[in-house]
């Protein structure tokens, strides 16, 4: 298959994102959102250009240090991703399983259980959760690890309107307590509106550059 032209998910973005905010990354289908994540996030390397988070150089990283930059990230998924057969604490702690941690990772996750609400929701397997509920423990499992950056992927796509805003309003109190940055890939203007900026994206461009209003 002759692909002609090649296509650029992101095209010439110069953005600097500041610590402890909440940033929407809007745009359609195809604008770019989802390449803007991975490549944050160091599961996709750009052509060119370079990315530095938390004044790191990620760009030009081995594979091993791409892995080691990926454990200070949370990443929360329009589909939660939960393993249905672990509980809500188990999903939770997961991630650090493998890792040596120099806290109590069954305490540190009912912790995290607590700040988003669901310390009652503890044994519980995914099933026996809604919607909001699964999200809720997706984020605290994204911050098992006290992540210096959250990523996350339409988090309130399978969501409600009621439900939705509840998520965005929780990560932005997540940011609060703990002044964590926080990337929202979204199409939906009411969440966008809840974040603390908006950056739409078009054709791998960023065509608006915007601050919350007063009034959100």
């Amino acid at each position: 298959m002759d692909s002609g032209a090649a296509v650029k998910a992101l095209d010439d973005i110069t953005v600097e994102i500041a610590a402890s905010t909440v940033v929407a990354l809007m745009g359609p289908s195809g604008s770019g959102k989802s390449t803007f994540l991975q490549v944050v996030g160091g599961l996709t390397s750009p052509d060119s250009g370079t990315l530095i988070v938390g004044g790191q150089t990620i760009t030009g990283l081995s594979r091993r240090e791409l892995t080691e930059y990926r454990r200070h990230l949370g990443f929360v998924f329009q589909r939660f991703n939960l393993l249905p057969a672990l509980t809500a604490l188990d999903n939770v702690i997961a991630p650090v399983i493998p890792q040596r941690v120099a806290y109590d990772k069954v305490q540190r996750g009912r912790e995290l259980l607590a700040a988003v609400g669901l310390a009652d929701k503890a044994r519980q397997l995914p099933a026996r959760l809604s919607g909001g509920e699964q999200q809720r423990v997706a984020i605290a499992r994204a911050l098992i690890g006290d992540p210096r950056l959250i990523l996350a992927d339409e988090p309130t796509g399978n969501l409600d309107t009621a439900t939705g805003a509840t998520i965005i309003e929780l990560l932005c109190s997540l940011r609060d307590t703990t002044g964590v940055t926080i990337v929202v890939g979204t199409h939906d203007p009411d969440t966008a509106r809840r974040c603390d900026r908006r950056l739409h994206l078009q054709d791998g461009k960023i065509s608006q550059d915007s601050p919350r209003s007063i009034n959100a």
